[in-house]
């Protein structure tokens, strides 16, 4: 659930200062990055202008002092007609918000189910992809690809979720969407959540990163393809 604090409402009021009648609404959402994150938001905005942009950067300073991230603007119609460009960031908006004023500028919009396949394929693929030229760049070296593989663990767990998403699990537990991946696709139990598990500082010994690497590499075609096939089917 989307609280609005006293931070947000204190940027409410600068917003209306600044744009007047051509502010339409604002909106409180859930950060992608956990509670402890900047408080994001999103601002409507009739006829959005350089002029107004530059207003604007004149009180970010202010507004992240206060704990909030630098916030979302969007002319109107723009949040609806980008919904095919950014199905799983906007449809997370859509999913998890809070009105803070104004009028809902979400009404009768929803996430088309294939652009949500569409954007998990290139995820995908662009996963494969890096791994690939990550390798090479390793130029053999266990320690880099050690290193290509801690580095690699955040993106593949975005992934991971958003294919999860695509299914019907909404889960945002790395490791138990990682499961469910593995089940849906035939991956071998356990190679995408190894990979999950990793956090941003760890370690993983070079005997192990050149036994697990081809599997995991080959894990990632077979979700590619299987994404693939889905959108055929």
């Amino acid at each position: 659930m989307v609280t609005i604090s006293d931070a947000v409402r204190s940027l409410d009021r600068d917003l209306h200062q600044l744009f007047r009648e051509r502010l339409k609404s604002v909106v409180a959402y859930a950060s992608a990055e956990g509670p402890d994150a900047a408080a994001p938001t999103l601002a409507v905005v009739q006829q959005l202008t350089a002029d107004d942009l530059r207003a604007c950067a004149a009180r970010v300073a202010s507004w992240h002092d206060a704990g909030l991230a630098t916030p979302l603007l969007l002319d109107e119609q723009e949040f609806g007609r980008s919904l095919d460009a950014f199905p799983f960031e906007f449809g997370a908006i859509l999913a998890e918000h809070a009105l803070v004023s104004g009028d809902s500028p979400f009404t009768g919009l929803r996430v088309d189910p294939a652009d949500l396949r569409r954007a998990c394929e290139v995820q995908a693929r662009s996963h494969l992809l890096h791994l690939r030229e990550g390798f090479l760049e390793t130029r053999g070296r266990s320690d880099a690809l050690a290193d290509l593989i801690v580095r690699s663990a955040a993106p593949l767990t975005a992934l991971l979720t958003n294919v999860a998403r695509l299914d019907t699990t909404d889960s945002r537990d790395p490791v138990a969407a990682a499961a469910h991946v593995e089940s849906r696709t035939g991956v071998p139990n356990g190679v995408f959540a190894d990979i999950a598990r990793l956090t941003p500082g760890a370690t993983v010994s070079s005997e192990h990163a050149r036994a697990i690497f081809p599997s995991y590499l080959a894990a990632v075609r077979t979700l590619a393809d299987h994404i693939d096939r889905w959108g055929r089917a």
